[in-house]
């Protein structure tokens, strides 16, 4: 018997996803690696046969840890495991800099949004290059750590519907930037539209980016 889920109850309580383990095989080596991304280093804790390293990308609400004793999972069998750019170029130029070996940009066939990475979802099909009409969440590259775990980072520039729910808070230079620059884009186009120099760009700039953040309609 199905049990209906009503979403719109008041929650008692948030549950916030911050943390995920990796299996790690040199505690270390993996540490010089997540540490040569640029990723914030929280913690390194042992005691006796035990010990946690956190790490936090750059911009990030949820954290990954490794180390001794923390998961009974082989090491490398995590993959699928995401990074949200809003520029993908950007991330894999910033990757590339620091002595990753990032894969070309590619999108997968239709609505699959995977990529060989991910053998076990969806029998996925790579094509190289990022998406022909540049959407949301169809663009993707992928790294691996020292022990074979699997990232992903997945370009995102407009957020589904409900996703969010209010304007999202800018983190870094690049993200700002980048929705700027699209906002700049699509304001060029509705001047173009109506024939006339909108003076009030900056409140037209203002309503697109609060849109897209919040997975509204944008302005035409």
């Amino acid at each position: 018997m199905a049990i209906a889920i009503n979403s719109e109850k008041v929650r008692p309580v948030d549950m916030k996803l911050e943390v995920i383990v990796i299996p790690v095989s040199d505690v270390d080596r993996a540490k010089q690696f997540y540490g040569a991304l640029g990723w914030r280093l929280d913690a390194d804790f042992a005691a006796n046969d035990w010990r946690v390293v956190q790490f936090t990308p750059p911009g990030s609400a949820a954290s990954v840890i490794f180390g001794k004793g923390v998961t009974a999972a082989v090491p490398g069998s995590t993959q699928g495991l995401y990074l949200i750019v809003s520029d993908l170029d950007a991330a894999r130029d910033d990757l590339l800099s620091r002595g990753v070996k990032v894969s070309e940009p590619f999108h997968g066939a239709g609505e699959v949004h995977a990529g060989t990475d991910e053998p076990y979802l969806f029998g996925s099909i790579r094509f190289i290059g990022p998406d022909p009409e540049h959407r949301s969440y169809s663009s993707y590259a992928s790294f691996s750590d020292p022990d074979g775990n699997g990232w992903l980072l997945q370009e995102v520039t407009g957020r589904l519907p409900g996703r969010v729910e209010a304007a999202t808070s800018f983190t870094s230079v690049v993200d700002l930037a980048a929705t700027l620059r699209r906002a700049a884009a699509a304001h060029g186009e509705h001047e173009k539209h109506t024939g006339e120099h909108d003076v009030n760009w900056p409140d037209w700039y203002a309503q697109y980016i609060v849109d897209e953040q919040a997975g509204r309609p944008l302005p035409e």
